[in-house]
């Protein structure tokens, strides 16, 4: 191909054309670029007219010597680098622009970085002396190549062999390029502005690449540090602003450490000087974001300004007090930067970067609190303040924009404000360590002024704050008395009646408040009847039904007891709420719940079982719903309908649950009537539920949501110890576990139920239920034989077999050996081995977990204990060559740890464990090649000992 066809291709590249011929062109160029001619064609190229061709002939050369450096010939070397240097010095003699110079500048520094090309310097005047002899253009040129280079030597490890030695040159060429960079950042002019430009961004690269010489010991900063005056004085030149505030903020936050104590006065000063009458830039950049002008260079000032507090934050902490010190001045700056005009992240694009830094302030004045123990710093209450100060900053910077705003924003304008805010929230947490119960307070009081004033986005933002503070003040009853004020305010009734004209954002923040206090109520019960109202009032709201379905099944779980004698009232509201046409599942659920514990407050068993039947009544209209919906061919229509009535269950279930604070008085005289749950009319709540839970799985198995929730009913009554409406005998879960089939919904969690009762009958203590057991063994052996005993076909559900086996062990190890089943456990067994070596890790982990036990099952009856002595001795062997397979080479490193378990309780529980070992070690089974007999036969005396 001739020169002219490829200056045309070159060409064509830069022209709009489809895909497929831009895809065509590049791959005839590249097979041109690595022909042997390739060399050629480069310093041809560069001869063009045509500046891209001209940029062409540059890669050619960079590919060339990246990828076919070893065609060159050693005699060669030197030859190409003169001819490279004759390139550059003729381009920019002739006024070439930077795309082809700085291409030329980058291959330069390709072949530089070759292992055989030396740097030996070349006999040339003193640096000063050829500086001055350089014209402007070759100053910019030889800029741009010390910045290629010093970025590339960057990216090689210092700790190599082979790259070392770029390092070691690169530290001894270090004085000419500071004398190179001295002469470019003291511009004299304007024509002098790109060199120092160029200078800066230099100077940059060599701090960046200062900073791990430096680590390593390798490099001496000093030379490097003589700069930076002369950089920091280019920061109020406004053509050098952007490349020097770059530098500045960079360094501060990548590498402060470079500075030195000269550097940070001079950069205080920037922040702290005046110019008599003239507006400093400073206080024009501060202006210009205060007015919510985010301007690139305003944003840069901005990020510049919290680099430095990050970097001199204990500074700024201990000099507070000092007037000779600027801590005081640039603290109030820093403060400044949250009170920026706009809404947090969506229109305010430095608050966010500002409240890190104030995070940080209050972590390091917490740790020097903690660390002068009662020795209070003598600056610490003026910095408090500062914090005080920050804190009321953010609380004016959370409030919601009005919902006319709030709809123009995009999503990521809604997440980062909502990421601000909770923020926002860890940030007061931390504060309420060093400001105490007073912060909260002042809160509450904002609260009030809010209110009085009808302000509701002004008080949704102070019950934020109030929220974020909850558990701060949970055990500090010193905060009862501000929370009272607000409780007792007129606060729940005007949301109440003027609900239509406050914000739902307001209201929902209310609603948390009441859910976040539970505690309080406990101790002060008066203000109930006010919260409860407003709370059932917000159930009509589609916007607030959840989050007030919530707090008051909140409040009832924890004032249950002071509100047994509203229950009717409760009830009653319930049945009101079911007329709604907008009531949701999700409200409905909670509501149950939260009568349910009221329910469970109340003394005697006897007395439950009308209100518990009531409750029943609610559940079952949705019941009869969905069946009435299935029979008409309505399947979709019908789940919801199922869920919830189920999901109700599950939060009576939950409800009903005995409290953990609840204290069995064994003294009491009267006899426990837990027993009526065991008997008339107990038992005919329990038939009650569990014909709900049965007849919806059973119509429904196919619906993952309808069987999961079943579960959730049955294992409600799993953690209690004594009799209730939910505990129901173990034939309930045998039935929904027998029930299911390989194709069912949720097949995994079902057996997980299973596995829960089971270990809830597992202590000595605890009812034995070897029925039960019989029938999960049972059911398991009937699902591996779906699957073809091989675990590969249902990971899945192999996994969840295995799990359920293992949780018979070891107190129903006897089932094993059951008539019934006791010919199929071979089934089992040799079901657990293949999973052992399957490629699929839920059924390797699950099987590894379950011959851990199976080794270890000791004291049986004698003869359930000769009966797996002997399953040991036929399996130790399989189980050995299991384990050598996968800890020999076959599994992940992930699963060693899982693999090493079975293998300690293996060696630690068989007296032939080493034999077996032995035999796994030598025998075909061992999959790698490249162990050894002598380091086989190490290791096991290792893992022996």
């Amino acid at each position: 191909m001739s020169l002219a066809e490829v200056e045309s291709l070159v060409q064509q590249l830069y022209l709009p054309g489809s895909p497929q011929d831009i895809t065509k062109i590049q791959q005839a160029l590249q097979q041109i670029q690595r022909s042997h001619e390739g060399w050629q064609l480069a310093d041809a190229l560069l001869q063009s007219r045509d500046d891209k061709v001209r940029f062409f002939g540059a890669l050619t050369f960079s590919i060339k010597i990246n990828k076919d450096w070893n065609s060159l010939g050693d005699d060669n070397a030197p030859v190409l680098l003169d001819r490279l240097l004759s390139w550059l010095v003729r381009l920019v003699a002739g006024g070439e622009g930077p795309l082809v110079t700085r291409k030329l500048c980058s291959t330069l520094v390709a072949y530089f970085m070759q292992p055989s090309v030396s740097w030996d310097r070349y006999r040339y005047p003193p640096t000063t002396e050829l500086i001055s002899g350089l014209s402007q253009e070759q100053l910019i040129t030889t800029v741009w190549f010390v910045t290629s280079l010093i970025e590339e030597v960057g990216k090689t490890s210092s700790d190599s062999i082979q790259t070392h030695k770029y390092h070691e040159r690169t530290a001894s060429n270090m004085e000419d390029s500071v004398i190179l960079l001295h002469h470019a950042l003291q511009f004299k002019s304007i024509a002098g502005i790109t060199l120092a430009q160029e200078g800066m961004k230099c100077f940059h690269s060599w701090i960046m690449y200062a900073h791990r010489a430096w680590i390593d010991g390798a490099l001496a900063l000093e030379p490097l540090r003589e700069l930076m005056p002369q950089a920091i004085l280019n920061y109020e030149s406004d053509a050098m602003f952007e490349v020097t505030i770059e530098l500045l903020t960079d360094v501060l936050t990548s590498f402060p450490a470079f500075y030195t104590a000269d550097h940070y006065r001079l950069i205080a000063q920037i922040f702290w000087s005046a110019r008599g009458g003239m507006l400093t830039s400073t206080e024009k950049f501060l202006s210009m974001l205060h007015h919510g002008d985010f301007d690139e260079e305003a944003v840069a000032f901005g990020r510049f300004l919290l680099a430095y507090g990050d970097a001199k934050v204990q500074d700024l902490a201990t000099h507070v007090e000092d007037p000779e010190s600027p801590s005081r001045h640039i603290l109030n700056l820093l403060t400044s930067l949250l009170k920026c005009k706009g809404f947090a992240v969506a229109e305010d694009e430095i608050c966010s970067l500002a409240l890190e830094f104030w995070t940080t302030f209050i972590e390091y004045l917490i740790d020097s609190l903690f660390a002068a123990g009662e020795d209070k710093p003598p600056w610490m209450d003026e910095a408090k303040g500062y914090v005080l100060r920050s804190i009321e900053a953010c609380w004016i910077k959370v409030q919601s924009p009005p919902h006319e705003v709030a709809v123009t924003w995009d999503s990521e304008a809604r997440v980062g404000f909502k990421a601000f805010r909770a923020d926002v929230e860890d940030l007061l947490q931390s504060s309420y360590t060093l400001l105490g119960v007073g912060l909260f307070q002042r809160f509450g009081q904002l609260a009030l002024d809010a209110l009085k004033s009808r302000n509701w986005l002004v008080l949704e933002a102070t019950l934020f704050c109030i929220n974020a503070l909850s558990d701060s003040v949970a055990d500090d009853e010193e905060a009862d008395g501000a929370l009272s004020k607000i409780f007792g305010s007129s606060l729940f009734v005007e949301m109440t009646i003027e609900a239509a004209s406050i914000p739902a954002k307001a209201q929902q923040t209310a609603v948390i408040v009441l859910n976040r206090y539970t505690a309080f109520f406990e101790r002060h019960t008066e203000y109930l009847p006010a919260a409860l109202n407003f709370l059932f009032g917000a159930l009509k709201s589609s916007a607030m039904a959840n989050v007030a379905a919530k707090a008051i099944f909140a409040m009832c779980s924890s004032c249950r007891k002071t509100l047994v004698s509203e229950l009717r009232a409760f009830m009653q509201q319930y049945e009101v709420l079911l007329t709604w046409a907008n009531v949701d599942a999700s409200t409905k659920e909670k509501v149950v719940g939260a009568i349910a514990a009221i329910i469970q407050a109340i003394p005697s068993d006897e007395t439950k079982l009308d209100p518990l039947q009531q409750l029943l009544e609610y559940v079952e209209r949705d019941v009869q719903e969905c069946l009435r919906l299935l029979s008409l061919g309505e399947p979709e229509e019908a789940q919801p309908k199922g869920v919830c009535a189920l999901r109700c269950l599950v939060n009576m279930g939950k409800a009903l649950q005995m409290p953990d604070e609840n204290i069995i008085d064994l003294d009491a005289d009267k006899p426990n009537d837990a027993t009526i749950w065991q008997q008339e009319p107990g038992l005919a709540i329990q038939s009650r539920i569990i014909q709900y839970l049965s007849v919806l799985v059973n119509r429904m198995r196919w619906d993952g949501d309808i069987v999961e929730s079943a579960c959730q009913i049955l294992r409600a009554g799993y953690t209690e110890t004594v009799p209730g409406p939910f505990v129901f005998p173990p034939k309930a879960t045998e039935d929904i576990v027998l029930g299911s089939e390989l194709n069912s919904a949720r097949l995994g969690y079902v057996l997980d139920t299973a596995g829960v009762m089971l270990s809830r009958h597992m202590t000595e203590s605890s009812s034995k239920i070897d029925g039960a057991a019989l029938t999960f063994l049972t059911h398991v052996l009937q699902l591996i034989h779906a699957i073809n005993g091989d675990p590969t076909n249902d990971p899945e559900v192999a996994s969840s077999c295995i799990d359920l086996a293992e949780k018979l062990l070891p107190r129903y190890l006897n089932t094993f050996f059951n008539p019934q089943v006791q010919e199929s456990i071979p089934i089992l067994l040799n079901f657990a081995i293949q999973s052992l070596i399957a490629t699929e890790v839920l059924p390797k982990r699950s099987a590894a977990t379950f011959w851990s036990s199976f080794v270890q099952a000791k004291n049986q009856p004698s003869e359930v204990q000769n009966m797996l002595d002997g399953a040991i001795q036929e399996y130790g062997p399989l189980l050995s060559r299991a384990l050598m397979r996968g800890i020999g080479g076959d599994a992940a490193r992930s699963e060693l740890d899982a693999l090493a378990e079975p293998l300690k309780k293996l060696i630690s529980n068989e007296p032939k464990a080493k034999m077996w070992l032995a035999d796994a070690l030598s025998g075909d089974s061992f999959p790698s090649q490249l162990v050894g007999d002598t380091e086989k036969r190490r290791w096991l005396q290792k893992v022996m000992k």
